[in-house]
């Protein structure tokens, strides 16, 4: 247990240590504040009551609400940015944290068991695989109607799936190992073996597959609500890309910038974040 302390301790020191994680870890912090303050403090609250008329342009002279100017109803765009940033991160995290102990429950039992409990569980999972995750996805949200609830049950649906693949390989190479071997030989049982001895050697998988089910549910979200198969009554990132499309021809680039340009920022810190955590959390990288 305290070389596995030491082990996270050298991976977080690799984290901090590097400028450019810190500075993902930061724009992530930042989103969160943003959203955590629409969600619980009411901040941007009133995206849907009009503030001046239609297309006003961006300026800083009028304050806060017209930083990225109106809508083509006058709504404010920068409330609207704020209120898709508490949708994209809402969606990602509580579909993470909903798929993780599905494919941690797959992964581990299909590796751990093996046999005819292996090859159905991989069946089923080559099975979801085999359909473009795309059209499940509609085909889910069409099924279940529009709305958060909808969104959360079709992305969990999907989202599982490689997680519980990395973690079937981890399981299939640490379960015949020594330490395993020797839980085995003393009668601990297999919840025990799994839960106690097993899961902690295989967690840093699941940190790296969460870290990249949290991306992969924002950017479906955002398609999903672009094809008009999403949240319908909040404004989402999707939602204004698709009303901006027919904009820029007339020079109205402001709701088609915010809402990108924070989608962007987003993914590129997750996304640059996952690959140190990925390197830190590596034991062939010489944590």
């Amino acid at each position: 247990m305290a070389k596995r302390r030491g082990l996270w301790g050298q991976a977080v020191q690799r984290i901090l240590d590097s400028k450019v994680a810190l500075g993902c870890i930061l724009m992530i912090l930042f989103f969160l504040v943003v959203a955590f303050s629409a969600q619980f403090l009411g901040f941007a609250e009133s995206w849907n009551v009009p503030i001046a008329g239609p297309y006003v342009e961006p300026g800083f002279g009028r304050g806060f609400k017209f930083l990225l100017g109106t809508d083509f109803l006058g709504r404010s765009v920068i409330y609207k940015v704020i209120q898709g940033t508490r949708v994209a991160l809402s969606v990602g995290i509580v579909t993470a944290f909903l798929s993780a102990p599905i494919g941690i429950f797959f992964g581990c039992v299909a590796g751990y068991f093996g046999g005819w409990i292996d090859d159905l569980i991989v069946w089923f999972i080559t099975t979801l695989s085999s359909i473009p995750s795309i059209l499940l996805l509609i085909a889910i949200s069409y099924t279940l109607g529009r709305g958060m609830t909808a969104v959360y049950i079709a992305l969990t649906a999907t989202s599982w799936i490689s997680l519980a693949r990395i973690l079937r390989g981890e399981v299939l190479k640490h379960k015949r190992r020594e330490y395993l071997v020797a839980a085995e030989s003393l009668g601990a049982t297999h919840a025990n073996r799994i839960f106690k001895h097993l899961l902690p050697n295989v967690s840093h998988q699941v940190i790296l597959s969460m870290s990249f089910m949290i991306e992969f549910a924002i950017r479906s979200e955002v398609l999903l609500s672009y094809l008009g198969l999403g949240v319908q009554d909040l404004p989402s990132w999707g939602k204004m890309i698709d009303d901006a499309k027919g904009e820029l021809s007339a020079g109205r680039w402001w709701q088609l910038t915010g809402a990108t340009c924070a989608m962007f920022l987003l993914m590129f810190a997750i996304n640059v974040l996952g690959d140190y955590l990925r390197d830190a959390l590596d034991p062939k990288a010489g944590i």
